[in-house]
């Protein structure tokens, strides 16, 4: 086992990967979410795809875990359970329609989308509709589709709850806790599947302790009255998310 850690530790470009897992924390712990794209960003040029996924389901699983407490006490639990029903729901369907839709037409849709409502949300545009069960296992749906086609479970639910009125303390913790429930879901499915690659299991463990104390620095720099400051940093995110998610950048992977 430590011969293993230690050839882990030895994986060329591995301090790539802990100042992205540094950075990474301390965006989820303060917006309650979009580390994943950080994390992706970095694991796909040192990692093959299948393990950088594997990479970041296990660091995704356990970082979040410290912030867990106050994201239940000011979460919307009712909210985040239908959002994961519909992700449940859309999941699987994602996965099959990667199975033929052109992934590059796809991934300009999805950019470009996400732009534009992001443009309508920094212009104050605001979603004045109910958020029943109808709306929220709707939006879930979609960005378990997203998720299951492109690897984006997010944008959907993020910029619904960033078009509410609601305080950003629920925002951020419903987020957390949405982001939470994907994560079991596809550590799950990448425990039945096989899917795990040991090397990539040993260097997101080792690497949890440092993701979870920027998770907890986040969170400690999270101010529930300052919307102007958390607007700013979630619009950022969303923006890079969309930018890095467009297919010009995709110049391959590691072997």
């Amino acid at each position: 086992m430590i011969a293993a850690v230690g050839e882990a530790l030895a994986l060329p470009g591995i301090w790539w990967l802990v100042s992205a897992i540094l950075a990474a924390g301390l965006v989820r712990g303060f917006a309650g979410f979009g580390s994943g794209m950080i994390i992706m960003a970095a694991a796909s040029s040192v990692l093959s795809p299948f393990a950088a996924l594997a990479f970041l389901v296990v660091v995704e699983f356990w970082g979040p875990l410290p912030n867990l407490r106050p994201a239940l006490r000011n979460g919307n639990l009712r909210e985040a359970g239908w959002l994961l029903l519909g992700v449940a729901i859309g999941l699987p369907a994602g996965l099959w329609t990667l199975s033929f839709v052109n992934p590059d037409a796809f991934g300009w849709g999805v950019s470009v989308a996400i732009l534009i409502l992001l443009a309508a949300l920094m212009s104050g545009w605001r979603y004045r509709g109910p958020m029943g069960p109808r709306t929220t296992v709707g939006v879930g749906t979609f960005g378990g589709f997203l998720g299951g086609l492109a690897g984006i479970p997010g944008p959907p639910v993020i910029l619904l709850y960033m078009a509410s009125a609601k305080a950003i303390a629920v925002i951020r913790a419903n987020f957390l806790l949405y982001l939470l429930g994907i994560d079991v879901m596809m550590l799950g499915i990448f425990l039945v599947f096989g899917l795990l690659d040991a090397q990539a299991v040993i260097i997101g463990l080792v690497l949890v302790p440092l993701y979870m104390i920027a998770n907890v620095a986040g969170a400690w720099l999270f101010d529930p009255g300052a919307e102007r400051l958390f607007r700013t940093v979630a619009y950022i995110v969303i923006a890079a998310s969309a930018i890095l998610g467009l297919p010009i950048w995709e110049m391959g992977h590691a072997p």
